[in-house]
């Protein structure tokens, strides 16, 4: 089961591909910021996540404008899908991504968050409870037809101290890659 809104998140603590933002090692509680968090469970191999990632970027660094931690998480199996070990996560962080990316080799946060996709997002407030999850917007493979933009509009009313309209999507993308 996926957390649900008004849910607190679990605390986790993974190994870091991108310590050009972060340490080696991030938890939760570090990636939190004064106004809360964003954690997307993503990957490196997955045509939405390929195609979201310009619009990742930018959201990160919306949120961090905005007091906002923003973080990657690849719960995929790297035995299964090569790309998607922490080297080649090393490898996507180096060509500039401003955000943490976390390894989830064991499946243990993907299974406790109830990630289900590539890419899926959760809102968390500053008491890291989950105020929205899904979707980035209603189009991750082309970002041409967008004409929705759920989790901005969720941010947006969570930093006006309100409840988002819309507080749940389905995430459109690839499976979590289960071991």
């Amino acid at each position: 089961m996926s957390l649900k809104i008004g849910d607190t998140a679990p605390e986790f603590h993974l190994q870091n591909a991108n310590t050009n933002i972060g340490d080696a090692h991030a938890s939760l509680a570090q990636s939190m910021k004064k106004n809360g968090c964003v954690v997307v469970f993503e990957c490196n191999h997955c045509p939405y996540v390929i195609a979201s990632i310009d619009r990742m970027n930018n959201m990160a660094e919306y949120c961090n404008v905005n007091g906002i931690g923003f973080v990657g998480i690849n719960s995929n199996d790297p035995d299964n899908y090569p790309v998607d070990s922490f080297e080649n996560m090393v490898k996507r962080a180096e060509k500039g991504m401003p955000y943490a990316y976390l390894h989830d080799g064991s499946q243990e946060v993907a299974t406790a968050w109830g990630a289900q996709r590539t890419p899926e997002f959760f809102l968390l407030d500053a008491d890291g409870v989950v105020t929205y999850h899904g979707r980035m917007d209603d189009n991750p493979r082309d970002p041409t037809n967008v004409t929705t933009s759920e989790l901005k509009d969720a941010i947006d009313a969570m930093l006006a101290g309100s409840k988002p309209e819309v507080q749940s999507t389905d995430s459109i993308g690839c499976s979590v890659k289960w071991k």
